[in-house]
């Protein structure tokens, strides 16, 4: 009976092991990434006390797995997903030397970066919409790639190759930054908000039901905003 289960205990412990060093190494990320958008909040601070700027740039600890950097009109929110994930089998990673050489390299934790109008979340519109502009992978090794929009995506997409540290960090929540900046709001087409119900309009501004989001009535073309018939 001594050797039954040995099978499974070293698969268990192999498995168990590697995920634990994947959220390890997950978790020390997003730790330094709040380091980061904390100290470039400070830096901010001391440089519009100067100029007297009212331009917000103001970073909120939300908890262990989650926090918001709220600049001009927009919010981005950091979160980091508790669990480890693999790739299919059909992902791009997948066919990579890197993981081929070893399966355990496609073992990631995530780091996801949303953007929201920080005007949804002080007037509690609840029907607003945010976007996830960019997920970020670590694996056992701190190797990272990006999954996400434009130059997010484009610059940090070598898993094989960048290993995850201070720097790396510092340049993924600065572009982050600078996407969303460019990232405008349009307004939506006439025939989505043309009818409002009564109810609608008896309701505040504040929480008035009529959605809002940077590309609301458009769908993404690669990058590019396209207008989206009622289909």
């Amino acid at each position: 009976m001594k050797g039954k289960y040995e099978e499974v205990f070293n698969s268990l412990i192999k498995k168990g092991s590697l995920k634990q060093q994947v959220y390890r190494n997950t978790y020390r990320t997003f730790q330094e990434f709040k380091n980061i958008i904390r100290e470039m909040a400070q830096e901010y601070s001391q440089r519009t006390a100067r100029d007297k700027s009212n331009i917000p740039f103001e970073f909120t600890d939300k908890g262990e797995f989650q926090m918001e950097l709220k600049f001009a009109g927009d919010i981005l929110l950091f979160v980091m997903h508790t669990n480890v994930f693999e790739f299919s089998r059909y992902h791009e990673v997948m066919k990579t030397p890197y993981v081929r050489e070893d399966k355990d390299r496609s073992f990631c934790g995530v780091i996801n970066i949303y953007n929201f109008l920080s005007d949804s979340f002080k007037y509690n519109r609840v029907n607003d919409i945010g976007y996830l502009i960019g997920r970020v992978f670590i694996n056992k090794d701190m190797h990272y790639f990006i999954e996400g929009k434009r130059e997010i995506g484009f610059l940090f997409n070598n898993f094989g190759n960048t290993v995850i540290n201070r720097e790396a960090a510092r340049q993924i929540i600065e572009s982050s930054i600078l996407y969303t900046i460019n990232f405008d709001l349009l307004t939506p087409p006439f025939d989505a908000v043309k009818e409002v119900t009564v109810d609608e309009m008896r309701t505040t501004l504040d929480s008035m039901l009529i959605k809002t989001g940077k590309r609301l009535g458009f769908r993404f073309q690669g990058d590019h905003a396209e207008f989206e018939s009622g289909r």
